[in-house]
């Protein structure tokens, strides 16, 4: 048996999995605009645009935690991307980015913003994937 005929196969039907369309994106530092008193949102770099897999982790029960003045509850998800998903030159994933559920059959998953904890890389994988956390 062929490992790499293995693997396009895999690849294959990974991708036919990938239902969902999402968005990999670098948020820009915050701004201070003291004519307004408000706080702008930095520039967003999309790395990736395309279809994933959104899909919660089985074990993650939540861990509760404070962000500002409020508390959180951080879920973790995975998201696939196609294997030979390729970011612009210079760019990795990393923690910090962000990935946004654009549209997805499931429509309570849409406008969900998640924030990228870690990448799993390797090349003998169906699917390149992102460790990700619901921060809301």
């Amino acid at each position: 048996m062929n490992l790499d005929a293995v693997l396009a196969a895999g690849r294959r039907a990974a991708e036919q999995r990938m239902r969902d369309h999402v968005r990999l994106y670098e948020q820009g530092p915050d701004t201070f605009d003291r004519e307004t008193g408000a706080t702008v949102p930095g520039q967003q770099t999309t790395l990736y645009e395309g279809k994933g897999r959104v899909e919660p982790v089985a074990q993650a029960s939540g861990e509760d935690t404070q962000a500002g003045e409020r508390e959180v509850r951080l879920l973790e998800y995975r998201v696939s991307v196609p294997w030979a998903t390729v970011l612009p030159p210079g760019k990795r994933a990393r923690p910090g980015l962000r990935v946004e559920v654009l549209t997805s059959p499931d429509p309570r998953m849409a406008g969900l913003t998640l924030w990228v904890t870690g990448a799993q890389y390797g090349d003998q994988a169906t699917a390149w994937r992102l460790t990700t956390e619901d921060r809301s």
